[in-house]
């Protein structure tokens, strides 16, 4: 239970069209991800599912089911927001299970589903406590859990972890994983943090300014993307695009990954000079200021001793290459 289906959905604010006739299936049990820069529309994509926000054209399905207008309530989706959204004068246990209460649910069938969803996210010392006593990402878990117990059809996030330090994002993230393992549920989740995307997703939409510019598996995405946007926002660091004319190769534009690219002292095909080093112990950025190119980013796996204003040569794999026309559009 949980697929879900966009059909030429479309948002506008007046006269502004923020959403621009997106087509999307999400399959049941699939963990899909929205990702795309700020503006882009993905929150207010997330929002018309839920209902939060009204579809201006188009229609929402939920297991063959039209939900287009219908209720928040109704809809038999949990929505798990960016600012816990918890209420301060309850404690976890009570914050978790209000759901549930409100729909005139048995004492006893409560209690299971707060106490299993408490096991599955070690929340069970902190039930008593309110959120006040909690750290981010404990009342982080506790929203979570709060969509657990009403045992949904679709789980939405919005940017559940904006909120957290860099440990902690690591950490939660592997839990959310870890718990679409073991719910095997739909879930949908927004971010503009293209490693969350990576690292989650079975299926990643990247949007930009309320447009789907392609869908696929994280690793379809990143060996196979469409045009240079997707080209340039899969990754990390970004690829680079450098001038076809200057390399002799067909096309606008090349791209080319910065695992792909090789660095040396003594030759290459592209001249230029170490203007940056980010030696991060598994692995060295060498970023190397060239001429046409511009700026461009090496990545070394290990330790390696470049130093600022060195002469180094690049040389690309012309065989991991990517190549674009003027439009941005790739070239098969």
């Amino acid at each position: 239970m949980g697929a879900l289906t966009l059909s030429k959905v479309t948002k506008s604010f007046g006269k502004t069209e923020v959403i621009k006739g997106v087509d999307l299936h999400v399959g049941e049990g699939e963990f899909c991800v929205f990702v795309g820069p700020s503006g882009c529309g993905k929150s207010t994509l997330l929002r018309m599912i839920a209902g939060l926000e009204d579809v201006t054209s188009g229609t929402v399905t939920l297991d063959s089911r039209e939900i287009t207008d219908e209720a928040p309530a109704k809809r038999e989706i949990a929505m798990v927001f960016q600012t816990y959204a918890l209420y301060p004068h309850l404690t976890v246990r009570d914050n978790m299970s209000l759901a549930l209460k409100q729909a005139g649910e048995p004492k006893a069938k409560i209690d299971q589903a707060t106490a299993r969803a408490a096991a599955m996210l070690a929340l069970e010392p902190y039930l008593d406590r309110r959120p006040a006593e909690l750290s981010g990402g404990q009342r982080q878990r506790v929203a979570i859990g709060r969509a657990i117990v009403r045992t949904p059809k679709l789980f939405l996030f919005d940017e559940p972890l904006s909120n957290l330090d860099a440990a902690l994002r690591v950490q939660t993230r592997i839990e959310i994983a870890r718990l679409h393992r073991e719910l095997g549920a739909t879930m949908v989740y927004v971010t503009h943090d293209q490693v969350e995307a990576m690292t989650l997703a079975d299926k990643i939409v990247v949007l930009r300014a309320g447009i789907v510019e392609q869908v696929g598996s994280p690793m379809e995405l990143y060996n196979n993307p469409a045009n240079t946007f997707v080209a340039g926002f899969i990754g990390s660091p970004q690829m680079n695009f450098l001038k076809s004319a200057a390399l002799g190769q067909r096309g606008e534009t090349t791209g080319i990954r910065p695992e792909h690219l090789t660095l040396s002292r003594e030759a290459g095909t592209i001249p230029g000079t170490v203007s940056h080093v980010e030696k991060l112990g598994g692995e060295t950025l060498v970023y190397v200021r060239t001429e046409p190119h511009g700026l461009l980013t090496v990545r070394l796996f290990g330790e390696h001793n470049y130093t600022v204003d060195e002469p180094v040569h690049l040389t690309a794999d012309a065989t991991r290459a990517f190549h674009f026309d003027a439009a941005g559009q790739r070239l098969r």
